[in-house]
C-alpha cells in the first residue's frame, strides 16, 4: 500500500479549513493535511523556513490556495511557487471564493493549475472540495522526484 501524499491548505477562514479538511476526509484516505492561516506561512512552509525548518525534504501533492489572505496573497504565494525551481511544478489549486475575471486570469497566468469557486451551500461546497481532492491526489501522476509522499 503507498503512503498518503501530504496536502497544504492555505486559507484564512477557520470554517472554510473544517468544511476542507472534512471533504477531504470524506474519501477515507489518511492524507496529512498541514494548515498554514496566512500566505507568509504558506511561503515558509513550503521553504521550509521559521517554525518549518525542519520538515524533511520533498513538496506536497497540492496546494489549495485561498487567494484572498492576510499578509501575503494567494497571488503572491503563486508568484513565489513559480519563481522557485524546487516548486515551479508543484500543482497549486486555487480555492477562493473570488469569481472576479482579473483573480481567474492572473491565477491562471501565474501558472495555477485550477480554479476552484467555493461555493456558498454547504454540501456543495464539501463535494467540489472532494472532486478536487480525489482528483489531484489519487488520480493526478505528478513529474517525478516533485512530491514527497
Amino acid at each position: 500500500m503507498t503512503t498518503p501524499k501530504r496536502i497544504l491548505l492555505a486559507d484564512d477562514d477557520p470554517r472554510d479549513q473544517e468544511l476542507t479538511v472534512m471533504a477531504l476526509s470524506e474519501y477515507r484516505r489518511a492524507n496529512e493535511i498541514m494548515m498554514v492561516n496566512d500566505g507568509v506561512e504558506a511561503l515558509d512552509y513550503l521553504l521550509r523556513r521559521d517554525k518549518f525548518a525542519g520538515l524533511p525534504a520533498g513538496n506536497p501533492a497540492i496546494v489549495l490556495l485561498d487567494l484572498k489572505m492576510p499578509k501575503v496573497d494567494g497571488l503572491e504565494v503563486l508568484r513565489e511557487i513559480r519563481k522557485t525551481p524546487a516548486l515551479r511544478l508543484l500543482p497549486v489549486v486555487i480555492l477562493t471564493s473570488s469569481r472576479q475575471e482579473a483573480d481567474v486570469a492572473e491565477s491562471y497566468n501565474l501558472g495555477a493549475s485550477a480554479y476552484v469557486v467555493k461555493p456558498v451551500d454547504f454540501h456543495d461546497f464539501v463535494e467540489a472540495v472532494r472532486k478536487t481532492g480525489l482528483f489531484w491526489v489519487l488520480l493526478n501522476e505528478p513529474p517525478p522526484g516533485t512530491v514527497s509522499k
